[in-house]
């Protein structure tokens, strides 16, 4: 089975790791802020903040933001499931807002639509490994007073008008999951250029300590103090060194994504039922995942089954987050609320798409993904 993603290691990473193994840290070592330091220097932020996953990344945002009990978050519906479940971590609400039927990035009309006196922060979703329309989101923030944050999980790399992914909100959570761009094994960062902001968030990721174990050790004292209630999340050196290293490769990594993506553009050109999603103009594309919609006239649920079948893992992302039974209980969400996102997801595909796929593996990809098109008739 060619898998929808996968990681790849080579020996590099593999004797990073080494070394911090035999080292005097495990955590909370100088790994760490390499680390951070290497993934704020690639996206021009000033500050990394390294936690342990991507979904403590956002979770770590929503604290810093002070979002409470009452507080309302804009999220898009087509998301994975984290960026709205770390607003309920927080006592808020998550407000699912639809996506545009072209690129299935967060529709800026239904967002303003939606907006309440409640509500405190946007979050973009980068979908696939677009950047959103930032431009026009931080111009809706600023007239209601709302926050503009950044789930970029899925778009490291990418940028928007030559300004890179990292740079264009208050703060950008990234994931280092192995599906992702570059994986630490599990982990993940928040960006900011607020250098308050980033001391704020490592004291959440610490148990809301005032300082580390590193950091103690180098003054020569024990004392500390917890001054709020923070959470566990810190990651590793054993992760930060897998992390850093694979940050040397992370441009050829891109390149790789976007001659995949080149490739099965031109392979799906003249398939009259198949759709690859819009680009946006003037967007870099980091291609987390290769998006397809099927015509109408096809059985996705066939097709997806034809092409498992044939050896070609695709997968579906996502399911609309509003029609996941837990949000349906919590909130009274469903069917209708947000209908570009539950038409789509009805018809979406990810294709194969890793830096370690064949030329070979994406045309089987592409050629078995026409002929399921052909025949799969709904």
């Amino acid at each position: 089975m060619i898998p929808y993603a996968r990681q790849s290691i080579d020996d590099d990473d593999i004797r990073a790791v080494e070394a911090v193994l035999w080292s005097d840290w495990l955590t909370t070592g100088p790994a760490v802020p390499a680390f951070e330091a290497g993934v704020a220097a690639f996206a021009r932020t000033g500050n990394g903040v390294a936690v342990s996953s991507g979904t403590a990344a956002l979770h770590a945002m929503y604290h810093v933001l002070g979002i409470r009990p009452g507080d309302e978050v804009l999220v898009p519906a087509i998301t994975f499931a984290a960026t709205a479940n770390a607003v309920c971590y927080m006592g808020g609400t998550p407000v699912f807002v639809d996506v545009d039927p072209h690129t299935l990035l967060i529709d800026p009309a239904d967002l303003e639509r939606k907006i309440t006196p409640r509500c405190r922060a946007v979050v973009g979703v980068d979908y696939a490994g677009q950047p959103c329309d930032y431009d026009t989101l931080a111009t809706i923030c600023r007239e209601y007073g709302l926050t503009l944050l950044a789930d970029a999980c899925h778009s490291l790399g990418g940028a928007d008008k030559g300004r890179p992914v990292g740079t264009l909100a208050a703060m950008t959570a990234f994931s280092f999951h192995p599906v992702k761009h570059i994986t630490s094994g599990e982990g993940g960062m928040v960006l900011t250029d607020d250098a308050d902001l980033a001391r704020r968030l490592r004291r959440f990721r610490n148990h809301g300590i005032d300082t580390d174990a590193r950091e103690r050790e180098r003054l020569g004292s024990w004392h500390y103090e917890m001054v709020e209630l923070g959470f566990n999340y810190r990651l590793s050196d054993i992760n930060c060194a897998l992390g850093l290293s694979q940050l040397a490769r992370l441009p050829a990594f891109l390149a790789r994504r976007r001659e995949i993506a080149a490739f099965y553009d031109a392979a799906l050109a003249n398939a009259t039922d198949i759709f690859p999603l819009a680009v946006r103009p003037q967007a870099v594309h980091a291609y987390h995942l290769y998006v397809v919609r099927l015509a109408g006239s096809v059985d996705r649920k066939a097709a997806f089954q034809a092409l498992r079948a044939a050896g070609v893992g695709v997968n579906v992302h996502y399911v609309p987050v509003h029609l996941h039974p837990y949000y349906r209980e919590r909130l009274g969400t469903g069917p209708g609320l947000c209908p570009h996102a539950e038409a789509a997801y009805e018809r979406i595909l990810s294709l194969p798409m890793f830096p370690g796929l064949l030329d070979e593996q994406a045309a089987q990809a592409a050629e078995t993904l026409i002929e399921a098109a052909k025949t799969c008739h709904a």
